[in-house]
C-alpha cells in the first residue's frame, strides 16, 4: 500500500484511513449513521448538562456568599467569647493591628461596626366613613423587631447600593450625628413605610430610650433571614445607645443640704461602678455642697472601675470630663438664702431651651449656672471590626494569617480578641452551600459515564461493521495497535464533534440566562429571583479536557476486541 501526503506535514496512515472510513460511516444510513448520531448527541448532552450544572452551582454559591458577606464582611474581629457580633462586648477603636492589616496583602479594608437591638414603630392613619358623624380617622401602629447596624463614612456600602430598591444610602459623612437609616423591603412593607417617612425606634436600656429616625432608602437582597432584621445607620448613634464608655455631667440637686447647694456628678454608661476626680484625685465621693461667692468653674473627671486580683481599683473606660461654670450676680459675700417649695425643691429659672443654663435666686445674690456635659468616651468603643479580603478563595488562609497577626501584636488595652471568618460565623449556610459540590460531582460523573457507555457502544458497532476491513489490514501486516488507533481516531473525532455542539448549546443558554434571566426562582426559598450563572474559563476548559481524556482513555479498553479478530475467518466470511 502506498500513501502520499504533502511535504509540509507528516500524515500517518492510521489518521488517513480513519478519515476515509468515517466519511463512509456517516453516509451509511442502515447501521453506522444512527449509532454515530446517538454517540455525538450523548457527548453533546453530557457537555451541556455539565456546563450548566457547574455554572449554576458555582453561580449559586457565589451569589449567596456575596450576600451573606455583604451583611457581615469576610472576617470579623470581636471580643473573645462565644457571643456573636450582634451581642459582643465592646472593644477599643484605636487598635494597633488595624494599620498592620491594611498593609497586608489580600486585605482590602478594615472597618469598625456596632450593633444594637431595636424595636421599630410606624403609624398609618386611615379614614372611616360614617353616615351620621362624617369621616373619622384611626391610627394603626405597626412594630417590628430588628438589629441596628452602625457603620461609619468609610464603610463600603456598595453591596447595599447594588440591592437598593428605592431612595438612597444614609448620609454618614456629616460631622453631626445622622438620624437617617435604611431598612429592607420586608421591614418597610410590615411597617407601611416609604422613603422619607419618620420611624420611631425604641431601645432597651436601664431606662427605655426612644429615638426618631428618617427612612432614607429601602433595599432587598432576598436573604430573608437577614432582610427581616438588618437596619443600617450611623455608628455614632449605636455607640451612644450601647452605653459604651461613660459620659459625665455635673448637676445641681433639686434639694439643699444645711442650706447649701449640692453639686454632684451624674455618670451614665460603663459598668455602674464610678470614681470621681474633683481636682484632688479619684475617689468615691459623688459630690459636695457649695455656696458660691465668686465666679468659678468646677471640673469633674469620671471613670468606671473594676477590681483586680489584689483588690486595687482599675479603670475600665476612658475617663470623661464635664464642666460647670458658675457666675455670681449681686452681693457676692452674702449667705445663700435659697427658697424652696413646700416639697423642698429648689426653684430653677431656665435661661435657654435645653435647660443647660439656668438661674437660682439666693437672697441678695443670683447664681447663674452653665452646664457643659462631657463629650463621652462612647466614640472610642466599637462592637468589632469587619475585614474585607480581595480573594474569596483564600479566605481561610487569610483568616489564619489575621489570627496570628492579632495574637502577636501587643494589646495595650488588655483586651482578648477573637477572629472568625464569615464561614465560621454563618456555618449553617456555608455547610449547606458545600453540599452543592457533592451534587456537582455526582452529576458530572453520571453524565461522563453516559457519554462513555454510548461512545463505547458506538465503537463496538464501528469495529463489528468493519471486521472484514480489520482482517484485511492484519493480513497486510498492520499491527493491532495501528488498527486500534484508526478506530480511536474516529471515536476522537466524534467526541470532539459532540463537545463542539455541547459547548455551543450550553454556553448559549448560560449567556442568555445570565443576561435575560429566563428561568425565575422563588426568592423566599432560594434567596435569589433567577437562576444564577457563573461562567469561568477554567471550569469550561476543565470540563472539556476531562470529558475528552476520560472518554478516549476508557475507549482504549473496548478497542482490545480488535486483537481477537481472526483475519482468516473474516476474509473467508466476506
Amino acid at each position: 500500500m502506498y500513501l502520499s501526503a504533502s511535504k509540509k506535514r507528516k500524515l500517518s496512515f492510521e489518521r488517513f484511513i480513519s478519515g476515509k472510513l468515517l466519511r463512509s460511516e456517516l453516509q451509511n444510513k442502515k447501521v453506522s449513521r444512527p449509532i454515530v448520531r446517538i454517540s455525538v448527541i450523548s457527548i453533546a448532552l453530557a457537555i451541556v448538562v455539565n456546563l450548566i450544572t457547574v455554572a449554576v452551582a458555582t453561580g449559586f454559591q457565589k451569589e449567596i456568599s456575596e450576600k451573606v458577606s455583604g451583611f457581615g464582611s469576610h472576617i470579623i474581629v470581636t471580643a473573645s467569647g462565644d457571643q456573636r457580633i450582634f451581642e459582643s462586648d465592646p472593644i477599643r477603636k484605636d487598635q494597633k493591628f488595624i494599620r498592620d492589616l491594611l498593609n497586608t496583602q489580600d486585605i482590602g479594608s478594615v472597618n469598625p461596626v456596632a450593633y444594637k437591638p431595636v424595636i421599630l414603630q410606624s403609624e398609618k392613619r386611615d379614614r372611616l366613613q360614617s353616615s351620621q358623624k362624617g369621616d373619622t380617622t384611626y391610627t394603626q401602629q405597626e412594630i417590628s423587631g430588628a438589629v441596628l447596624k452602625g457603620v461609619d463614612a468609610q464603610y463600603d456600602l456598595s453591596f447595599f447600593k447594588k440591592h437598593l430598591v428605592s431612595g438612597r444610602l444614609p448620609n454618614l459623612s456629616s460631622p453631626s450625628l445622622s438620624n437617617e437609616i435604611m431598612v429592607s423591603e420586608k421591614i418597610a412593607k410590615d411597617l407601611n413605610l416609604k422613603v422619607g417617612n419618620p420611624v420611631k425606634a425604641f431601645f432597651v436600656k436601664t431606662q427605655p430610650v426612644k429615638r426618631e429616625f428618617v427612612l432614607s432608602g429601602i433595599y432587598r437582597t432576598g436573604l430573608e433571614e437577614f432582610d427581616k432584621r438588618m437596619v443600617l445607620g450611623d455608628i455614632r448613634c449605636v455607640q451612644q445607645l450601647n452605653d459604651w464608655g461613660i459620659q459625665a455631667s455635673i448637676e445641681i440637686s433639686d434639694t439643699l443640704y444645711n442650706g447649701e447647694l449640692i453639686v454632684r456628678g451624674d455618670i451614665v454608661g460603663g459598668n455602674g461602678n464610678y470614681l470621681y476626680d474633683w481636682g484632688k484625685g479619684f475617689d468615691s465621693y459623688q459630690g459636695f455642697t457649695i455656696c458660691p461667692e465668686n465666679d468659678t468653674v468646677i471640673r469633674l473627671v469620671a471613670s468606671d472601675f473594676t477590681r483586680d486580683s489584689k483588690g486595687n481599683n482599675v479603670m475600665s473606660s476612658i475617663p470623661d470630663t464635664a464642666l460647670l461654670a458658675i457666675k455670681v450676680r449681686g452681693k457676692r459675700t452674702a449667705p445663700c438664702i435659697i427658697t424652696t417649695s413646700t416639697s423642698g425643691e429648689i426653684s430653677k429659672k431656665p435661661i435657654n431651651q435645653t435647660g443647660t443654663q439656668f438661674q437660682i435666686n439666693a437672697g441678695e445674690k443670683d447664681l447663674i449656672f452653665q452646664q457643659n456635659q462631657g463629650k463621652g468616651s462612647f466614640q472610642n468603643y466599637v462592637g468589632g471590626f469587619e475585614i474585607l479580603v480581595t480573594d474569596w478563595n483564600k479566605l481561610q488562609k487569610i483568616a489564619e494569617r489575621v489570627k496570628k497577626k492579632i495574637a502577636l501584636i501587643p494589646n495595650e488595652h488588655s483586651e482578648s480578641l477573637s477572629v472568625r471568618s464569615i464561614q465560621e460565623d454563618q456555618q449553617d449556610i456555608f455547610v449547606w452551600l458545600g453540599f452543592l459540590d457533592i451534587n456537582v460531582v455526582i452529576i458530572l460523573t453520571l453524565m461522563i459515564l453516559i457519554g462513555i457507555i454510548n461512545m463505547g457502544s458506538a465503537l463496538f458497532v464501528l469495529i463489528l461493521v468493519r471486521s472484514n476491513f480489520i482482517g484485511i489490514m492484519k493480513a497486510m501486516g498492520a499491527s493491532d495497535w495501528s488498527i486500534r488507533k484508526i478506530f480511536l481516531y474516529q471515536a476522537g473525532y466524534l467526541i470532539l464533534r459532540g463537545m463542539l455542539l455541547g459547548n455551543l448549546i450550553g454556553l448559549t443558554f448560560c449567556i442568555l440566562q445570565n443576561r435575560l434571566g429566563i428561568i425565575k426562582l422563588d426568592q423566599a426559598i432560594y434567596y435569589i429571583d433567577k437562576v444564577p450563572i457563573n461562567l469561568n474559563l477554567w471550569h469550561i476548559l476543565g470540563i472539556n479536557i476531562l470529558t475528552l481524556v476520560v472518554c478516549l482513555g476508557t475507549l482504549v479498553i473496548p478497542s482490545v476486541v480488535i486483537s481477537r479478530i481472526n483475519p482468516i475467518k473474516t476474509i473467508k466470511f466476506n
